[in-house]
């Protein structure tokens, strides 16, 4: 415990922004970095508790009070080693993880919860400063070939951890550069794209192949995969997004979030945004821009909050955002008691940006122009009630509410379903579950097919990158023992730090 006294003293404050009229003109990071002294101070908040509800909070199993500690403590290297041994990839969860271990906190009970998500971006890139962060010395190959498919969080986590163990790991990537997610999904704004690029790099000098415009099952054949490999892992991901069938949909200017996302992120890495269409849509019709139009992003959850985020950079007209559900309360309730997860309302800095947020909005229907254009939206409000747990539980249209809004775009963010079944899942053949998702149980992340393993949003559905990452060390594991009888592999519950080596 750093400071005994810390969480008395100090409160929680984050790193400064920079402001609204500054960065919605580009695409960069705009969270500053703390100062020694806040740092130093936001880290001797941490009570270390008896029973650290934190480490429960976060998929990974982070050791939080540990790395806390050694950062009040100012010893670097420790505290890089400690968040390490749990998280293969801190500086992405650093910058875009909703932190369920901050509202797992002990001290969120009566006191604004410690700042864990910035005290980890601020441990890995103070380790990279310092060059902490080396490319490992694998001391003995195990002479086994392992094909990931995917190289998403999901993927690159299963990927990392079995080069450490020693076999020999090829990802393939049917996009034309590696990171899935992480890429083409989140804007650069939250994640530059240069903060992929290290790891990447890390990867390969570690021993990691990567092959792109790999796409398995359409020109890449899968029984080929299975020949020539011991084993494989599946995680390509939950790519097929829910749709809106309703009157209209047909017009231009109906659109599902990932097309707008990833063409903005490929017109920032001076990319073709229409080359290589990877949704279920397969083909972009036209460039997507927000300018000077009525945009309405339909979908409350973090994909439309990064459709917000982008639309007020393309400078359009006017960004609204419709959520189905009512305004979630803006503290826990007795239906939503700590240390659980609370629904509570969520303002990101893109909402910070301007944004029209509606609650208990439902879009009726798409009206065009005579040119097929989209021009407006007809909608309607929505009558919700609780059921006994509090949740909202069935809803009814509000009589006379019904009415029609000017929308030249309009951006689908209400998640996704499964992953794509065409080509790679065709043609293997493995078990799906009820949600057609692929079938594997979480202790075991075996499909149907023998030597066919499976983890992330693939398996479990649309999730946490956090989740992601977790899902990707344990599948690891799994493959490990499958393919050498025992595995030396951390587990969520037990880190056991591999005998690794610095390249000199």
């Amino acid at each position: 415990m750093g400071k005994p006294t810390g969480f008395l003293e100090f409160t929680r404050e984050l790193p400064s922004k920079r402001s609204v009229e500054e960065r919605v003109n580009d695409y960069k990071e705009f969270v500053h970095r703390y100062t020694d002294e806040k740092l130093n101070e936001q880290s001797g908040r941490c009570m270390n508790c008896g029973v650290p509800f934190c480490h429960n909070g976060c998929p990974l199993g982070n050791v939080i009070p540990e790395f806390n500690d050694a950062v009040y403590r100012k010893e670097w290297k420790e505290a890089y080693e400690i968040l390490s041994s749990t998280n293969n990839f801190p500086e992405f969860t650093g910058r875009i993880c909703p932190a369920p271990c901050e509202t797992a906190c002990v001290l969120g009970i009566n006191q604004p919860a410690i700042a864990i998500e910035e005290i980890e971006k601020h441990i890995i890139e103070i380790a990279f400063d310092k060059g902490f962060v080396q490319p490992k010395k694998i001391n003995k190959r195990s002479g086994k070939k392992v094909a990931v498919v995917g190289s998403g969080p999901a993927g690159l986590a299963a990927a990392a951890q079995l080069n450490y163990a020693g076999h020999s790991v090829t990802v393939f990537e049917r996009d034309d550069k590696p990171g899935g997610l992480l890429r083409y999904g989140i804007p650069d704004f939250k994640l530059e794209k240069w903060v992929v690029d290290r790891r990447i790099k890390l990867m390969e000098e570690e021993g990691v192949v990567f092959k792109c415009h790999a796409n398995v099952g359409i020109n890449v054949s899968v029984n080929d995969l299975l020949r020539e490999y011991h084993a494989i892992v599946l995680a390509g991901g939950s790519t097929v997004p829910r749709d809106l069938n309703i009157p209209g949909r047909e017009l231009k200017g109906v659109h599902f979030a990932m097309e707008f996302l990833k063409q903005q992120n490929k017109r920032v890495a001076n990319a073709d945004p229409l080359a290589n269409a990877t949704i279920e849509s397969n083909i972009y019709a036209e460039d997507l821009f927000a300018t000077g139009k009525n945009v309405v992003v339909i979908g409350g959850g973090d994909t439309g909050s990064d459709c917000v985020g982008t639309s007020n950079r393309h400078k359009a007209a006017s960004v609204t955002q419709f959520e189905l559900l009512p305004t979630p309360p803006k503290d826990r309730t007795p239906f939503m008691p700590w240390p659980s997860y609370p629904m509570t309302l969520k303002t990101t800095s893109s909402h910070e940006e301007g944004a029209d947020r509606k609650w208990a909005v439902a879009t009726k229907e798409f009206i065009g122009d005579e040119e097929g254009k989209l021009k407006a939206l007809k909608i309607v409000d929505l009558e919700w009630k609780s059921g006994e747990d509090g949740r909202p539980s069935s809803f009814g249209e509000r009589d006379g509410s019904e009415r029609i809004i000017p929308c030249e775009l309009a951006l689908l963010a209400m998640g996704f379903v499964n992953p794509q079944y065409n080509g790679l899942l065709e043609q293997l053949g493995a078990e799906l579950d009820e949600r057609k998702n692929v079938k594997a149980s979480e202790k075991a992340y075996q499909t149907s097919i023998n030597k066919v393993f499976t983890a992330g949003d693939m398996r479990r559905g649309q999730s946490l990158v956090v989740w992601a990452i977790s899902e990707g060390r344990e599948c690891a594991r799994k493959v490990d023992e499958f393919l050498m009888g025992l595995s030396l592999l951390e587990t969520k519950e037990q880190p056991t730090h591999l005998s690794l080596q610095s390249i000199s």
